[in-house]
């Protein structure tokens, strides 16, 4: 019992647990004519479509400024419409 948790990692998984979940993707293999059509339709339409990657901090940052943009032209629009 004491041998058993000596080989548990932090994540609580055993070593005995890991080696039933190995990696099979080398099993998963396409025959060389699928895989030659999967590799045809990827090189066409939107999939040939080379983009910029991802830039999530850009977006925060120019949904952060639209955001405070907003909320000034609210402020703006109640303190000009105020009514005595």
């Amino acid at each position: 019992m004491g041998g058993e948790y000596a080989k548990c990692s932090p994540p609580f998984f055993c070593e005995s647990e890991l080696k039933d979940e190995q990696d099979k993707s080398y099993e998963n293999r396409l025959y060389p004519e699928d895989q030659a059509k999967v590799d045809a339709f990827n090189q066409r339409g939107v999939n040939s479509v080379k983009r910029k990657p991802f830039r999530p901090f850009l977006m925060m940052g120019l949904l952060i400024l639209v955001v405070i943009g907003l909320g000034t032209l609210s402020q703006l629009l109640a303190r000009l419409a105020v009514v005595n």
